[in-house]
């Protein structure tokens, strides 16, 4: 009698799973840290035009957030299709009331 679990018998391969080593992590808080002293910088430097300092705190936002998600949170394996549609899902419903929000304030 054989198990279910023993793969000698059939000559298959174990299948290993595969361990993520700390370089990816690492990669990932460096790009952070870089990401927030270029916010830093931006913001303490006090020659730069306002609105641009604006639009450099977004974009620094907007590609930390995709940072945080791919290294950190781990959107970027596989399995992962039903959080990524829920969050898009959310920005397009926060997306669509900022618009709207817009129009009644303004006519």
């Amino acid at each position: 009698m054989s198990s279910n679990h023993d793969h000698t018998v059939s000559g298959e391969a174990p299948k290993r799973h595969k361990v993520e080593g700390p370089q990816k992590h690492i990669v990932g808080f460096i790009l952070s840290l870089a990401l927030t002293i270029i916010a830093f910088a931006a913001v303490s430097a006090g020659d730069i035009n306002p609105t641009f300092t604006y639009i450099i705190l977004v974009g620094m936002a907007v590609v930390q957030v995709f940072i945080q998600m791919a290294f950190w949170m781990h959107m970027k394996d596989r399995g992962h299709l039903f959080p990524i549609i829920g969050i898009l899902a959310g920005v397009f419903v926060v997306f669509t009331m900022v618009i709207m929000a817009l129009y009644w304030v303004w006519w």
